[in-house]
């Protein structure tokens, strides 16, 4: 229904409308032109005869024709069959219908790709999360039944010294266990004398010398020497619990001499742990009032922990970082080193009777066989570990052999743990796990702090806009929204 011209040139309520709202294309007159444009189209009934002149759709080339060509597309209604069908219309649905379909595939396809990559990547993280448990899980238990050995040798066999020889004579084996690795898993095989040579490189450039044999592996066989006999010592003295708690405290003794001998980074976190530490090992001491077999229980195992401390801090400064195959020749030039030179100690304890066994064949040979085959695991582990996994992981392993210990003491020995021990041995494993803390754990944290933030912020904006657009929704829905005219 057409109006009246208005005052501003604006014929019809349609043109007010178009021009309020922005319409593409609008001018003056634009609902005339398109009724005009509309009364020119001339439709031919089915079975009826057009004229030829009116065989096509009709129409003006004008600047309404041109707007609506920008605006909507164009149909143009040729070759009309006598069923009034038209049969470009026809085509073009057909090639419509089957671009759809060959879309509707490559998406399905792509989401089909999409779910399999997602669940390779779920598998291969699950497969990461057991191999690490399972590290962890070796570590701790090889551990724990080392210590429990020990305390079931020292009931026919009170021979600490021998059983840290005889232990330390496996290491011979750790780089062979190494090479048969190297056989079974590289590409490209090297000779045994080859991959020796290759790994002896962290003596030096040339090689494992005569000198460096004597100058480089000599400190480093009496520290590993005097850590295991002061542990063995120490369960002597205590349970297996509270020696592998004391134990724990050398991760707070390598912070300290690395602060102090290598200028490593200050950390307060690291200082609290420290403090914890020390605060474990009194409070163990006083457990027993200072007097008896438990002041020097805790004497050995503090020794213990701090020539472990020592020898970590020792090889870092002369012989730095080194790989699994490095690592594993430098244990087995430590086993030659003990068989050869400190295999006289031994025998002196024996013919002084220090250390006597008689008969011969009283040895328990399978139990010392069990301690010797279960730190062999453990040194293996700890290895293999730190180059396959996270040095981390190697940490949780060891402090979890606390609650190991304590579980097999409490249900085989039936054992009654104080609280004054029970309270020291919590706060040296919370010492422990606060060494573990990375260097930059502060940045981390207030990166983590702030990404939080942010996201609560951003998750807040969402949903204020949409709660807006929801409710401007519901408005229009309504009919409340209102258009301003012009």
């Amino acid at each position: 229904m057409d109006g009246k011209a208005a005052p501003n040139g604006v014929a019809t309520i349609e043109d007010r409308i178009l021009r309020i709202t922005g319409y593409y294309g609008y001018y003056p007159g634009y609902s005339s032109q398109k009724s005009a444009s509309r009364s020119s189209v001339i439709q031919c009934k089915p079975g009826g005869n057009c004229p030829s002149r009116h065989r096509g759709m009709t129409r003006q080339l004008s600047p309404l024709s041109v707007a609506e060509d920008s605006a909507a597309p164009i149909l143009e209604l040729q070759n009309r069959s006598p069923s009034g069908i038209c049969r470009h219309s026809r085509v073009e649905r057909q090639s419509r219908s089957g671009e759809e379909g060959t879309q509707t595939h490559t998406e399905s396809s792509s989401q089909e790709a999409e779910g399999q990559t997602r669940c390779q990547s779920c598998t291969s993280t699950v497969l990461k999360l057991i191999w690490r448990f399972l590290i962890i899980l070796s570590v701790s238990s090889s551990w724990v039944g080392t210590t429990q050995f020990v305390k079931i040798t020292y009931e026919t066999f009170d021979c600490p010294f021998f059983m840290t020889w005889f232990s330390t004579n496996w290491n011979i084996m750790v780089f062979p266990i190494y090479y048969s690795g190297h056989l079974a898993t590289a590409q490209e095989k090297q000779s045994p004398i080859k991959k020796f040579r290759e790994c002896s490189r962290i003596f030096g450039e040339d090689g494992l010398t005569l000198k460096l044999f004597l100058k480089r592996t000599a400190p480093f066989s009496i520290l590993w020497t005097l850590t295991n006999y002061l542990y063995l010592l120490a369960l002597k003295k205590l349970t297996a619990t509270d020696v592998s708690a004391l134990f724990c405290c050398n991760k707070a003794f390598v912070f300290l001499l690395s602060w102090i001998v290598l200028k490593d980074r200050f950390m307060g976190a690291r200082i609290v742990a420290a403090i914890m530490a020390i605060t474990g090992i009194v409070m163990m001491a006083y457990a027993d009032g200072f007097q008896g077999d438990s002041i020097i229980g805790v004497a050995y195992a503090v020794g213990s922990a701090s020539t472990s401390a020592l020898y970590k801090v020792l090889f870092k400064m002369f012989l730095g970082s080194a790989n699994f195959g490095e690592a594993a020749h430098f244990v087995s030039t430590l086993g030659f080193f003990n068989l050869i030179f400190i295999s006289v100690t031994p025998i002196i304890l024996y013919f002084t009777k220090v250390e006597y066994w008689s008969p011969f064949s009283a040895v328990p040979w399978g139990y010392l066989c069990g301690v010797a085959g279960l730190w062999l695991a453990f040194n293996i582990l700890v290895n293999v570990g730190v180059v396959l996994t996270y040095p981390i992981l190697i940490s949780i392993g060891t402090v979890l052999s606390v609650p190991g210990n304590a579980a097999v003491d409490l249900l085989k020995h039936k054992m009654i743990f104080s609280v004054v021990r029970l309270g020291a041995t919590i706060i040296i494993c919370i010492g422990f796990l606060l060494m573990l803390l990375p260097e930059e754990w502060d940045e981390i944290t207030l990166r983590f702090i702030n990404s939080l933030k942010e996201k609560k912020s951003e998750d807040h904006a969402d949903d204020i806009t949409d709660s807006s657009v929801h409710t401007r929704s519901r408005s229009r829905a309504n009919g409340t929204v209102s258009i301003p005219l012009a």
